[in-house]
């Protein structure tokens, strides 16, 4: 028996027993391996990730000077391709978008991942615009605009990267990793040699980026598909054209292990590195926060995260020591230079901020500022929200990019006809959650209306009271709330699942957005929705 085992010991080694037990007690520590690296919580927390909250996917970063510059993925909303600065890569301002005239692109927006890069003085992106035309090249002197026509490059895939080599040739890759040489200033393609990497075989492979170091070239890359087995690989060559051979260590980032499976941020991936002027390496990346207690459902998109990059001469980068990052991170950085925060309030007395985005290009008299009077202006097409390819939508709205928020408006609104709607909407590729002000036989109402695929949900009317109405809409982690204050009194409408407006629930590769939104369901409307102001505050 194991008793008496221990008796037996007892008597025999009594000594060392008792030198055990003088012993101070020891808390167990983790063990500092690549499945379980311990982090020392004595350090301070130098900064929090996602760096870049909210929808902010597939980010691309270059320097130019003493700023270096970001951009991410925009899909079906315009303006696109918002362009960020920073001096610390921490804190960062937006200065900018590359698509911000709608004849850049007149069939639509549909934009996949996008490289940034600067060189000779000249700012160049290269990306793809799914269906409307395919992979084009936009250049700027200014990364804050304005950026040129697109340059058309006749290649297929997704995804293209940009790289300047040092003898003088440009070459694009693409997500199928083969390899083009072009002519710059025509987007002619010269040469074409590939695939040049076989990747590590993990699905949905895309994103390649290719590097110049130690006499070597590196093509980085993202597979794994953009969920939870998302990651990043590399390899390397001492010809551009190949072969690659893979890192032996790969993935250099993923918390597809044991070492990343509690972590609150998933989804790793979409990387992309950048030097700084002190010499050390950096890489930005995406990855999403669960709302859902236990589940793997998230609401505010794929967001950029930075890790510090340890890169040493001939060698293979190491990301964070062990390829994962936590949302407090403890480890030196560039001397910090914070940004003004975004005001609670937007008070429409301007032109809308960088922060602001429509469906496609807007309606050319549907969404008008009203400077004068301070107010936002909507007048409902016939189109609803659920389609996120249609253009002429009175929508105007900003991306979600915290768990816990609320957001409020005022609204003005005396609907002549039953179909005509205005309100506050929760929208995420194409399902849209709204509380929405309408009128019934002359009797004006509000109410709350959940539209998700076939399904339509509309909730119990309440009878307003004469005049304005301020409409709520409050994100508790889990939940939304939908509620609206009238002479004082608030009151909350209805409640849903935050998990239903998840990418996991209804796809898609955007986060949730929130804003005004006015419709004609299916006929012009004629009467103007006003919204005096509108507040987005977050709550922890």
């Amino acid at each position: 028996m194991f008793t008496d085992f221990i008796a037996h010991a007892a008597r025999h080694f009594r000594p060392v027993f008792l030198l055990l037990l003088a012993m101070p007690a020891i808390a167990a520590q983790p063990a500092s391996t690549p499945f379980n690296a311990s982090i020392d919580t004595s350090k301070p927390v130098t900064y929090t990730n996602p760096v870049l909250p909210g929808f902010y996917s597939d980010p691309s970063i270059t320097k130019a000077g003493e700023y270096y510059y970001l951009v991410s993925s925009t899909f079906e909303y315009f303006p696109g391709i918002p362009v960020f600065r920073s001096k610390d890569l921490v804190n960062w301002e937006q200065i900018g978008h590359v698509i911000d005239r709608p004849e850049q692109l007149p069939d639509g927006v549909n934009i996949f991942a996008v490289t940034l890069r600067y060189h000779d003085g000249t700012f160049y992106i290269v990306t793809t615009n799914v269906g409307y035309g395919w992979n084009f090249i936009m250049t700027a002197d200014d990364p804050a605009g304005p950026w040129s026509a697109p340059i058309w490059i006749d290649i297929p895939h997704i995804d293209p990267d940009l790289f300047f080599d040092d003898d003088g040739k440009v070459y694009v890759i693409n997500s199928a990793f083969t390899l083009y040489e072009i002519d710059i200033k025509t987007g002619k393609v010269l040469n074409e040699t590939g695939p040049v990497w076989a990747t590590e075989g993990g699905r949905y492979a895309e994103g390649p980026h290719i590097y110049k170091k130690d006499g070597w070239y590196y093509l980085m890359a993202a597979e794994g598909g953009t969920e939870e087995a998302h990651s990043i690989t590399i390899a390397r060559s001492h010809n551009i054209a190949g072969p690659y051979y893979s890192n032996p260590a790969n993935p250099i980032v993923t918390h597809v292990n044991r070492a990343g499976q509690q972590n609150p941020i998933q989804g790793l991936g979409h990387g992309d590195m950048i030097q700084a002027d002190d010499g050390s390496h950096w890489m930005v990346f995406h990855g999403y926060r669960s709302v859902i207690e236990g589940g793997v459902h998230h609401t505010l998109g794929r967001e950029t995260c930075l890790s510090p990059v340890s890169w040493p001469e001939f060698g293979w980068p190491q990301v964070n020591g062990n390829g994962t990052i936590t949302p407090e991170m403890r480890v030196p950085t560039l001397p910090l230079v914070p940004v003004a925060p975004e005001p609670v309030r937007t008070a429409f007395d301007k032109p809308l901020g960088l922060a602001w985005n429509y469906v496609q290009s807007p309606p050319p008299a549907g969404i008008i500022i009203n400077t004068n009077k301070k107010a936002l202006v909507l007048t409902g097409s016939a189109h609803t929200l659920g389609n996120p390819h249609q253009k002429g939508v009175s929508f105007v709205g900003r991306r979600l990019q915290h768990t816990h928020f609320k957001a409020s408006t005022e609204l003005h609104f005396e609907p002549a006809a039953s179909h005509e709607k205005a309100g506050l909407t929760l929208l995420n590729n194409g399902t849209h959650f709204d509380i929405m002000v309408g009128t019934d036989n002359g009797t004006r109402y509000i109410q709350a209306t959940f539209q998700f695929g076939e399904i339509n949900y509309t909730s119990e009317k309440r009878t307003l009271a004469p005049g304005p109405v301020v409409l709520t809409v409050e994100g508790t982690g889990s939940d939304f709330h939908f509620g609206f204050e009238q002479q004082g009194k608030a009151t909350v409408l209805d409640s849903v699942s935050a998990r239903y407006l998840s990418s996991e629930t209804i796809g898609g590769f955007t986060g949730v957005y929130v804003g005004p939104y006015a419709t004609g369901n299916g006929k012009a409307s004629n009467s103007e929705a006003r919204y005096s102001w509108f507040d987005y505050k977050p709550q922890r």
